[in-house]
């Protein structure tokens, strides 16, 4: 990787922590509280679970769907990471369900956490942000136990990768077909159990983790 490519996504992600530090205390009044609340609300059907699972939220924001898998599931304990500090503050001033849910700041794509960590990654309209896609899920891959799972969902796109701007967002958002998510999956070493549409043009993937992990 060239120190170029490096400073540019370095860029990218410092960019869109300013925006969502800025959007964190009104966050849960904006219209998306609605939508995620039915998003989550349909995710929660297809959620399988070992019996005192230990879950990852990846871009968890202000700890909506954990604080949903916490009350679903009484023994789950959960981490949300997020890159934003002010959306963790959010978060943890929220958290009902201490100490079962913690909250970090971090990179989807260099998580913070061992291999095997965790029974299911979770990944809720933030992979459209993510400059290297495929780093993530070989991250998510790492932090699986074995046979864990991975609910991703996001906008779907057409075949090809769909980009575009949205105001005040200095980068173009990627959408990805349902055939790309199950290429990343299989790259990383995980097979994808199937796809799901829950809200709209919003699709759930499942995959599980099938390899030693990288």
């Amino acid at each position: 990787m060239s120190i170029t490519t490096q400073s540019n996504w370095y860029e990218v992600y410092r960019n869109k922590q300013k925006i969502f530090d800025l959007w964190a205390p009104n966050y849960d009044l904006l219209f998306t509280t609605v939508f995620y609340q039915a998003v989550h609300q349909r995710l929660l059907e297809y959620v399988e679970l070992p019996e005192n699972p230990n879950v990852l939220d990846l871009g968890c924001g202000t700890g909506r769907l954990l604080h949903r898998l916490a009350t679903q599931f009484p023994t789950l304990k959960g981490t949300g990471l997020d890159l934003s500090s002010q959306m963790l503050r959010q978060a943890r001033q929220s958290n009902q369900h201490r100490p079962r849910l913690i909250f970090k700041q971090g990179n989807a794509e260099s998580l913070p956490f061992t291999e095997g960590q965790f029974d299911a990654v979770f990944n809720t309209i933030s992979f459209l942000h993510y400059p290297q896609p495929q780093q993530v899920l070989f991250e998510v891959n790492r932090v699986l136990g074995e046979g864990g799972r991975f609910y991703l969902v996001d906008y779907i796109g057409r075949k090809k990768t769909v980009s575009f701007s949205i105001p005040l967002f200095t980068n173009n958002l990627r959408f990805y077909s349902r055939e790309q998510r199950e290429q990343f999956g299989t790259v990383a070493g995980m097979e994808c159990l199937g796809h799901h549409f829950l809200l709209g043009p919003v699709m759930l993937t499942i995959f599980r983790r099938i390899g030693s992990g990288g």
